[in-house]
């Protein structure tokens, strides 16, 4: 499923595909935006978005084999909620 599936489906519920992508479109903007700027998103029973720290680091280019430097970066995160695993795993 990507994006337009999504409003497609949420569409369907609402009724109205205008309104659904903006619903999409502000939650997927305030999600990005809060994780970027360090917090962290928690939605109850789905899970939680949040900014994670990747150290720098020295990496070995495949193909040639030379030594790399790959700065420090940030990378987002989501961690899954207990609902969302349960009916993942059938139990729901």
């Amino acid at each position: 499923m990507n994006k337009r599936d999504l409003i497609d489906a949420i569409s369907d519920r609402m009724g109205d595909k205008k309104t659904a992508t903006e619903a999409v479109n502000a939650v997927l903007d305030t999600i990005q935006s809060t994780v970027a700027s360090g917090e962290k998103v928690a939605v109850t029973g789905f899970g939680v978005f949040e900014r994670g720290e990747r150290a720098a680091r020295e990496a070995r280019n495949p193909a040639t084999g030379a030594t790399i430097n790959v700065p420090a970066s940030y990378v987002p995160k989501f961690r899954p909620g207990s609902d969302f695993k349960a009916l993942v795993n059938g139990e729901k």
